[in-house]
Order: C-alpha cells, then sequence, then structure tokens
C-alpha cells in the first residue's frame, strides 16, 4: 500500500497510482483529525472522494504518530493524551475515537488503536505497551460493532500484535489478537530501529500464532528485500513510505539495489533508468533527462522517480503471486536476494553488532 497519510501519495495523483498498479492505499488518522479535520471529511464525503481516489482506503489508527511525539504524550488506562506537532493543542485519542475518528473518514479497513514500544525500551516500557494494546482491543471491537448496527456495515476492523522484542511476548499477543475475533492481524512495532536479524526473529514469532484464513499486514515495511521476505514469513500485506521518500532524494530502485540518480554517471545515459521496466518513466524518458530534473530541482523529477519506484515494488508483487502460482516462490526469492543489494547494509551491519554487544552486556555477571 503507498502511503497517503494526508490524502495524498506525495507527488502522485489516483491517476499515477492506478497506472503504477496500486489497488489500496494508506491514510493516516492522527494527521488527518488534527488538518483537515474529520468532521469536515465526513461532509464532503469521506478520505476517498475527498482525494478522488475509487480504491479503498486503510487507516492507520494514530499510535505509530502518538508513538512518535513521546516527550508530548501521556498513556493512560483511558486512551493517550498529546500534544499536536502543528499548534501545540492538546488532543486525546481513546480506542473509541479512534474508531469513530476512521468511521467519519469512510475508511474500509480500520485500525484498532495501539501502543508499540521502540526498539531499545526496557522490558517494563514492552510489556506495559502490550498490556494496554490488549486492554484496548475489545473496546476497539466494541466501538467498531456499535457503528456498524447503527450504519449498514462497512469495511473491517484489524487488531495489532505488539509485544516488543521479545519473541514469548510477540507470540502471546498474536494469540490474543487472533482469538479476538476481528477480520485481520497486523504486526506493529517492528521496523523501528531494530537489525534486520532481529526483525525477522519477532516476525517469525507473531506469524507463527496466527491464522492462515485472516489477512495478515506488516506495518510500515517496505524495501524490496523485506517484502520478499514477509511473503516467504506469510504476510499477505504491507505499506511504507519508503519508496516514494527515496524517490525525492534521487534514490531509484534497479533489480540488482539502489541507484543515485543524481550521480554524474547518468548525465549522458540516454537509456530508460531500467530498461526491463514498464513504467511511465522508464517508457517515455531517459536516465539523463531524470538526472537533469534532479540537478534542476525541478518538481517534475519527485513525481517521476516515485511513480518508478512505486510501480517496482507492485512489479515484486506480481512476481511473488506469480511465483507462488507456480511453485516457484523459494528458487525466485533467492534469486532476488543474490541479486539486490540494499543501500543500507553498512548501516544495519552496525545495528546488528550493536544489538548484539548489547545482549553479550545484559547478560554478563555483575559484580
Amino acid at each position: 500500500m503507498p502511503v497517503g497519510t494526508q490524502a495524498a501519495v506525495k507527488s502522485l495523483d489516483p491517476n499515477d497510482l492506478h497506472a503504477v498498479g496500486s489497488e489500496i492505499i494508506l491514510a493516516n488518522t492522527y494527521h488527518l483529525m488534527l488538518r483537515p479535520g474529520a468532521d469536515l471529511l465526513e461532509q464532503l464525503g469521506g478520505v476517498s472522494r475527498f482525494m478522488r481516489w475509487d480504491g479503498p482506503i486503510l487507516t492507520d489508527s494514530g499510535g505509530f504518530q502518538v508513538f512518535s511525539l513521546a516527550r508530548n504524550r501521556k498513556l493512560s488506562e483511558r486512551g493517550v493524551t498529546f500534544r499536536s506537532h502543528i499548534d501545540g493543542s492538546q488532543h486525546e485519542l481513546t480506542p473509541e475515537r479512534a474508531v469513530q475518528l476512521q468511521h467519519q473518514f469512510g475508511s474500509d479497513i480500520t485500525m484498532a488503536l495501539d501502543v508499540l514500544a521502540g526498539f531499545g525500551a526496557d522490558d517494563d516500557e514492552q510489556r506495559e505497551a502490550m498490556r494496554l494494546t490488549h486492554a484496548w482491543l475489545p473496546r476497539n471491537i466494541a466501538a467498531f460493532q456499535q457503528l456498524n448496527s447503527a450504519w449498514e456495515h462497512r469495511g473491517a476492523l484489524f487488531g495489532i500484535c505488539q509485544g516488543g522484542f521479545d519473541a514469548a511476548r510477540r507470540v502471546e499477543s498474536a494469540m490474543i489478537v487472533a482469538e479476538s475475533g476481528v477480520d485481520g492481524c497486523a504486526i506493529g512495532g517492528l521496523s523501528v530501529g531494530e537489525p534486520k536479524d532481529v526483525m525477522a526473529a519477532m516476525l517469525d514469532a507473531s506469524t507463527a500464532a496466527l491464522p492462515v484464513d485472516h489477512p495478515r499486514y506488516l506495518m510500515g515495511v517496505g524495501s524490496p528485500e523485506d517484502l520478499w521476505n514477509g511473503v516467504a514469513a506469510g504476510i499477505d500485506m504491507f505499506d511504507c513510505v519508503l519508496p516514494t521518500r527515496v524517490a525525492r532524494r534521487g534514490a531509484l530502485y534497479l533489480e540488482t539495489g539502489r541507484i543515485d540518480i543524481t550521480a554524474a554517471r547518468y548525465r549522458d545515459a540516454d537509456v530508460p533508468v531500467d530498461e526491463m521496466c514498464d513504467c511511465y518513466t522508464c517508457l517515455m524518458f531517459s536516465a539523463a533527462y531524470v538526472h537533469h530534473l534532479f540537478r534542476a530541482k525541478e518538481l517534475l523529477a519527485y513525481r517521476l522517480a516515485s511513480i518508478h519506484n512505486v510501480r517496482f515494488l507492485h512489479r515484486q508483487i506480481e512476481s511473488m503471486r506469480a511465483s507462488i502460482v507456480d511453485g516457484t516462490f523459494e528458487r525466485d526469492r533467492s534469486a532476488f536476494l543474490i541479486n539486490y543489494s540494499p543501500a543500507d547494509q553498512a548501516v544495519a551491519a552496525a545495528q546488528r553488532a550493536k544489538y548484539r554487544a548489547a545482549q553479550i552486556d545484559r547478560h554478563a555477571p555483575r559484580s
């Protein structure tokens, strides 16, 4: 799912999204409740009509954004209070309020309000985040059911598994969400600074306890290698700002990894960015032209780069679907991972070293 946080996928319009293969997009409760506001969005027909998107919308409950405001938030049994990053005004999100807001937005998939703890949080904070998430889940469900009893049934409700970075807690949380009766199961609290191997271990622990007949959604994850590995772990849905964010910096995806289109070697490259790609950018323009747009700081650069990157990820998903049908998924995944070099390999290696050092220190005898 491309991320349209504020009812817009940055630099792309609905026609662009349809052209690259998008079927559903994500919008965010926290941002939309602050601007333009739920009452106005409801008055104008909901998020889909507001932005003229004729496909389904999934709305994040706002839990991640509130997590990012850690210094300006206060958690309680009731919910979370926080101050707006726009004007400093104080707001409250409860499970009931989060569901009500998403109902006003006309969301096709509503996400339960949860609490997450970032990588590096101590065990007490991770346990408390999971406890509140579980305590709030029945209230999310009750609010969703009440709204659907008053109105024609609309959409689905997903619960969110938490548990921090302890495998046993991850299994426990997944079991609670799976048994709650929600329509889908999301896995939250990952891709928040942890090394890739830690994320993989927590993902495996979560999916092991989830039902196979409900959609599984890995939140906030969307790099090409993570998509292949996530599907291998049993994930059905992903979202991430990464493809459009790196596109605006001139980083474009190829089967071999990310390239920097602003590099001098592309100045006279009279060939497509990717000769194997079927996106509008690659069919219509040369790498030299895209290079020029970035160097000249032309706004068209952001659109063309974003079209390519989002289409690249959709092409990966299309390849995965075909390989699953053909029974060649593991072979094709191995081939992709061998050829693809993530741009953040050095960062990932440093994160792994830091994590392992912390684990050794944590279990070392104290004098």
